[in-house]
């Protein structure tokens, strides 16, 4: 379970520096590979591979005669990137998913259990202050009566 949240910084050449107690979980069960790719919410998403990979069966096996499910698919199978961790523990970010999320220096990797979010610092606050505005908070249906 990938948990947290943590500022970190790409550097001059667009590596993100993965913290040490992930590394092992993020590469286990993929030969040391990792998926890191576009999410719809501007944001990108990090898999284990081997947990991506029923993800991107489930993906891809839709009918992309379906305008809504075929963008879909381009834009999260399409720009799925595989690699490894640097020596260094760290994850060379391409430059076409640096600029889908608006990636720029300071950025925030959030837990989301299977995988991380990696998110644009500045976007991260905005998405934490409209969650938070009064007019906007809703409990979604499927979590009515749930409790914390």
């Amino acid at each position: 379970m990938f948990r947290g949240a943590v500022q970190l910084s790409l550097d001059a050449k667009g590596r993100l520096s993965v913290p040490a107690k992930h590394r092992d979980a993020l590469t286990e069960g993929g030969q040391g590979e990792v998926v890191l790719t576009a999410h719809p919410h501007r944001c990108l998403i990090l898999y284990p591979k081997a947990a991506w990979e029923p993800i991107e069966t489930k993906l891809t096996s839709l009918s992309s005669f379906n305008p809504q499910t075929s963008g879909i698919q381009r834009m999260i199978v399409g720009q799925a990137d595989v690699m490894h961790l640097d020596s260094a523990g760290r994850l060379l970010v391409n430059a076409v998913l640096r600029k889908f999320a608006k990636l720029d220096k300071d950025v925030m990797m959030v837990g989301q259990g299977s995988h991380f979010e990696v998110w644009d610092l500045a976007a991260w606050d905005q998405q934490l202050e409209s969650l938070m505005a009064a007019d906007q908070l809703q409990i979604p249906q499927e979590l009515e009566g749930f409790s914390l």
